[in-house]
């Protein structure tokens, strides 16, 4: 039995600056990650399972309004929510996940049962929820994805007529209600809301047990905005999500588009493998150097087989934490 069993999340990246967060609204978002950090934990030093720990630990973040997936998921440009989740063993290579679901409470549980009791890795849409169904999760009304602040997000997002990360949206509508507070200008502006090609946002686990063994899971709302149909890298094995016991486990945060272009969580795996570089050399590479080769913005987080952990991102901030069996919980936001 190995002691250095860890557990870290992330709950999306993007435009997150000290001037534009209260120190209340920060606070609130520490909390959460400790809470949910602590949770995971638990499930770690009882002897859990990192499949069941990266599990719940993406169940609280679904439940948390505070972030993009579940309850705190961004609105499509109808209006609607679209929930997407993957989960990966990485003892066994098993996999599972779901896409563009609207009423699963909890999508990283219906990835889970697909890994468990299908043949198959992905289901989208109406086949989802009728596989979840069969499966006896817990469904919602649409309505229970609603937040307030992501609805004034998507109304901002509209105004703009683009698509931005949900952390993006909420620095939008930070300047925007400073500016009508003020009644200011722009430039007086802590920041200018950030480019509109930058888009993204999502919520991930990732874990070693005290066996050894590493797993994975992601899930998003997808990005404020975003066409009805839209899918991104979270629910794409090797892109959003990946483990595997010879090298790492890996949950991505970023703009989705360039992240599945450059298959980034198998890419930190791969650089392990094949050019036999540490976990840190690896997820730097991919996140400092390939991913900006075109214009990819976001970060990862990702745990080896001996228990290192790496954080790293490309922008302006990124929610996240550790949490290592026996020693306190560790909870970041910026750079």
């Amino acid at each position: 039995m190995k002691s250095n069993a860890v557990l870290a999340i992330h709950g999306g990246a993007g435009t997150i600056l000290r001037a534009s967060m209260a120190p209340e609204v920060e606070n609130r978002y520490l909390d959460a990650l400790n809470r949910i950090l602590a949770a995971g934990q638990r499930i770690l030093a009882e002897g859990g399972s990192a499949l069941d720990a990266v599990e719940e630990a993406v169940r609280l973040l679904e439940d948390c309004p505070l972030f993009n997936a579940g309850h705190g998921a961004v609105f499509t440009s109808a209006g609607t929510h679209e929930l997407d989740a993957s989960i990966m063993d990485g003892r066994s290579l098993e996999a599972g996940a779901v896409c563009c679901v609207t009423r699963v409470r909890n999508p990283v549980r219906a990835a889970r049962r697909v890994l468990e009791k299908s043949e198959h890795v992905l289901f989208t849409g109406e086949g989802a929820e009728a596989f979840a169904a069969a499966q006896g999760l817990e469904f919602v009304d649409p309505g229970y994805f609603h937040t307030d602040s992501r609805y004034r997000q998507w109304q901002l997002a509209r105004g703009e007529a683009r698509a931005m990360l949900d952390h993006d949206g909420a620095t939008l509508q930070a300047n925007a209600e400073a500016r009508a507070a003020a009644n200011a200008s722009a430039d007086s502006l802590p920041h200018e809301p950030i480019d509109p090609n930058r888009k993204y946002g999502t919520v991930g686990a990732v874990a070693l047990d005290a066996h050894g063994h590493l797993a994975a899971a992601t899930s998003t709302g997808g990005i404020t905005n975003k066409q009805v149909g839209r899918v991104g890298d979270a629910p794409l094995i090797g892109a959003g999500c990946y483990a595997d016991d010879a090298t790492c486990a890996v949950s991505t945060t970023g703009s989705g588009e360039m992240f599945m272009r450059m298959v980034a969580a198998y890419d930190v795996a791969a650089q392990m493998k094949y050019r036999g570089v540490s976990l840190s050399e690896a997820a730097t590479n991919v996140v400092m150097e390939q991913l900006p080769r075109i214009d990819g913005r976001g970060g990862l987080i990702a745990v080896d087989a001996q228990g290192n952990v790496v954080l790293p991102f490309n922008t302006e901030g990124m929610y996240r934490g550790y949490a290592r069996v026996g020693e306190a919980p560790v909870a970041l936001i910026y750079a």
